[in-house]
């Protein structure tokens, strides 16, 4: 049998000093912003800051449909900001216990539905609350204009997602180095 070495080197080392108390910097994914989902994201970006910043500068306070306008536009471009930053930073990487493909699709699919309603409620009211060619009702319907055109883009959005959710055109390798967008 082999004897025990009389000597053993037993040293123990600390973890660097703030190493577990870094944060890696935050760098912008500018691939996402030239992939299809970070194109669309900033297309209903701009267009849902048009339908609620044109809608919000006439007196839509006293119709209740205009209101129910304002909650869709605002509270889907502000969550759909939310997202776009956890994508630009890649944030949705170090959350990876979070099943993003389902979350986006489920998103999307919502935001296009509150869409369809806002869009059908924004159009219906316009003849009702302004006279044909003044500001408010120029407005009105350029607001409904736009919000049909983020329906369909969060509608396109809700199909791209349901995609990468199902992971057609993709393997598993793929989908992980491209960062889950296309």
């Amino acid at each position: 049998m082999a004897e025990f070495p009389s000597k053993v080197s037993t040293r123990t080392s600390s973890p660097a000093q703030g190493a577990g108390a870094s944060v890696s910097a935050l760098r912008p994914d500018l691939g996402f912003v030239r992939s299809r989902l970070g194109a669309l994201m900033l297309l209903q970006l701009v267009l849902g800051l048009l339908v609620w910043a044109l809608i919000a500068d006439t007196p839509y306070h006293l119709y209740p449909a205009y209101g129910w306008v304002m909650f869709v536009a605002v509270f889907l471009w502000l969550v759909t900001i939310v997202f776009f930053i956890l994508y630009l930073f890649q944030l949705h990487m170090k959350l990876y216990m979070v099943p993003w493909p389902l979350v986006l699709m489920i998103f999307n699919i919502s935001a296009t539905v509150l869409y369809v309603t806002a869009f059908i409620a924004c159009s219906a009211a316009v003849d009702l609350t302004s006279l044909r060619g003044t500001r408010p009702y120029n407005q009105r319907a350029a607001a409904s204009f736009f919000a049909s055109l983020v329906m369909i883009a969060y509608g396109v959005s809700a199909f791209f997602s349901y995609q990468a959710w199902r992971g057609v055109g993709s393997n598993a390798a793929t989908s992980q180095m491209a960062g889950g967008y296309a």
